[in-house]
């Protein structure tokens, strides 16, 4: 082991400098390892492992202050700053719920964690058994750097630990076939909805995958539309202001940004985000189908815009700006189905 990850190391050093652009995710891939087997070479050094007592290290960020918060799937990007808050947890997952930080955390994914110097930068990290990052904390100017190192010499793995990450391969699910799905009841279920959040249950009960329950779901409740209807929302949400809420995650966590988006700038392949406070990157050219989808509840029905990738896998969701007991913004609905229609 210390052999391989001295070679990787090796490689790591002389790939960085060859590609000094290149940031560590697209390294992972370029070497055909995990980000977190690259991270474990500078352990020692500008790299520490944390104990997996995930729980309790959140439990703290709180005293770290003013943060920026990152979390990403394959294709997207969303970074928040702002202060840890309202941190609880259930078996089942735990929840920040802050103004500015916002999170769903589900922490039976959760593997590796590493506090990480990079770049006069210093931050938290978490990753899944196939060493893909989960989760990251980036301290900023006004971060409390003292209650970071405490939490740090707190948290520490201290054994010598062997990183192993899984490298097999995981079968992707397969669909049952259309036609072994009770569709009018699916579709029964789906228009008694009181709560958007009952949705995930029906897609357990019904043994659908996202993208197939969309195909199913019944008349006018989701409408496969294009990229440019996407776009056009956003630009329109930045134009009058109107706040929205932006979904992106992975299986261990989801952010949430609420708010304004203001400043959209295109890069190439990239739609992005860039306000003082939330940053979103988006690879538009992997997008590969766009769906408006109505959702019942006892506020009234709720508007969503939900990319997805050619795995089906979802990349974002995009809601009007609401909160429990609070009907949808009219301006959300009115632009989402002109935009759609």
């Amino acid at each position: 082991m210390e052999t391989l990850t001295n070679t990787l190391k090796t490689r790591y050093q002389e790939y960085k400098l060859a590609n000094p652009k290149r940031r560590i995710r697209e390294i992972a891939d370029d070497l055909m390892v995990s980000e977190a087997e690259l991270l474990a070479t500078g352990l020692g050094e500008t790299v520490t492992l944390l104990k997996k007592d995930f729980e309790n290290i959140l439990q703290q960020v709180n005293s770290l202050g003013y943060v920026m918060a990152l979390t990403r799937n394959e294709y997207c990007v969303s970074e928040r700053k702002g202060v840890y808050q309202n941190i609880s947890f259930t078996p089942h997952a735990g929840l920040v719920f802050g103004e500015d930080i916002d999170l769903r955390l589900f922490l039976q994914q959760w593997h590796l964690g590493f506090a990480v110097k990079e770049n006069g930068r210093e931050s938290l990290q978490f990753f899944d058994k196939q060493g893909v990052a989960i989760h990251k904390i980036y301290l900023t100017d006004t971060s409390n750097k003292a209650a970071y190192d405490r939490l740090v010499l707190q948290f520490q793995d201290t054994d010598n630990h062997e990183i192993i990450v899984d490298t097999s391969e995981k079968p992707a699910s397969a669909e049952l076939p259309d036609t072994a799905i009770e569709t009018v009841a699916f579709q029964g279920a789906w228009k008694a909805m009181q709560d958007s959040h009952e949705f995930f249950g029906l897609l357990r009960k019904f043994k659908l995958s996202r993208t197939q329950a969309l195909r199913l779901a019944p008349a006018g409740y989701a409408k496969k539309v294009d990229l440019q209807s996407f776009q056009t929302i956003a630009e329109t949400c930045s134009g009058q202001q109107i706040p929205v809420m932006i979904f992106v995650g992975n299986k261990g966590c989801i952010q949430i940004h609420s708010g304004n988006i203001t400043k959209l700038v295109p890069m190439g392949p990239w739609f992005n985000v860039l306000d003082p406070e939330f940053n979103l990157h988006l690879r538009e050219d992997f997008v590969a189908e766009v769906w408006h989808v109505i959702k019942p509840s006892t506020d009234g029905d709720v508007n969503s815009i939900e990319l997805y990738d050619a795995d089906g896998e979802m990349i974002l969701q995009m809601f009007g700006k609401r909160k429990p007991g609070i009907p949808e913004l009219t301006e959300w609905r009115e632009l989402v189905n002109h935009t759609c229609k």
